[in-house]
């Protein structure tokens, strides 16, 4: 039998920038075992071409990445829900089903030089995956 894939929802206002980030390193890093998706409270008109550099600097795919508004997720079934800055906490929607949900905020780089867009691809990277991985306890994937 398959092993079970997870689907994630990553959280943030304008889904431009940190959550997109979030969603291209777990679906990266946790291929075939986490599915996930970004969605926006707020959704700006395009992602950040930061995070697409930064992305990009560390050889990631960055195809088709588009701010989506929480709406046009809805309905995925959902096992975890990440909000990612403190204003997406407070404005998470309210789910037709309960789904678990943690909070774990990242610095906002929006404006700030690729450095600093680079500094929090490492930071999601590191804390993002570890604690999705942990969630599910999930096994590190052997490239």
């Amino acid at each position: 039998m398959a092993e079970k894939i997870y689907t994630v929802l990553i959280l943030c206002t304008g889904n431009s920038c940190r959550s997109q980030m979030a969603e291209v390193l777990l679906n990266h890093d946790l291929a075939g075992q986490v599915r996930a998706l970004s969605a926006g409270t707020r959704p700006q008109p395009k992602v950040a071409d930061g995070a697409i550099a930064a992305l990009q600097e560390a050889g990631l795919n960055t195809d088709g990445l588009y701010p989506k508004d929480i709406d046009a997720v809805l309905n995925e079934p959902i096992d975890l829900v990440v909000t990612v800055c403190d204003n997406a906490k407070e404005t998470c929607p309210i789910f037709p089903r309960p789904i678990p949900a943690i909070h774990l905020p990242f610095h906002d780089p929006h404006g700030e030089p690729l450095e600093s867009f680079l500094a929090v691809r490492d930071d999601i990277r590191a804390r993002l995956v570890a604690t999705v991985r942990e969630t599910f306890g999930l096994q590190v994937a052997v490239a």
